[in-house]
């Protein structure tokens, strides 16, 4: 599975990438903002994508997100704040919470890999807030 990573942390973005490339999937682009997230599904369209809430130019990975679902592009948030995110999830598969454990990872990953081949037979794991099931964000 071709995948992009959107974070703007790049300790974060390179353990990722490792998390990705360990499970046997590749990596076509890391993107810190989201001008250079629409330059990758441009240029090397990911099938996947890990996308943060807050990018280099601010909380710009919803409209990340929102660009991937009108391109049909399956994603994950991750973010340390899935409270933020809009009731509809902006499209994506669901929302992991950093922090994360490199297994709860790897089981979304292998979850989320299954799911994009078509196949929806296996459980989803813990580590995954899937969008139907998500806490809808407090509203002030």
């Amino acid at each position: 599975m071709k995948v992009m990573i959107v974070e703007d942390e790049m300790l974060l973005a390179m353990e990722l990438e490792s998390e990705v490339e360990a499970a046997g999937h590749s990596v076509v682009g890391v993107a810190a903002s989201s001008g250079q997230a629409a330059d990758i599904v441009r240029d090397a369209p990911p099938e996947f994508a890990f996308v943060d809430i807050n990018l280099q130019d601010g909380p710009t990975g919803i409209n990340v997100g929102r660009m991937l679902a009108e391109k049909r592009i399956p994603y994950v948030f991750v973010s340390g704040n899935i409270k933020k995110l809009p009731d509809d999830f902006a499209g994506a598969i669901g929302a992991i919470e950093k922090p994360y454990t490199i297994n709860g990872m790897a089981n979304a990953l292998a979850y989320i890999s299954a799911l994009v081949q078509g196949d929806d037979s296996m459980p989803p794991p813990a580590s995954l807030v899937l969008a139907q099931d998500a806490p809808r964000p407090v509203r002030n």
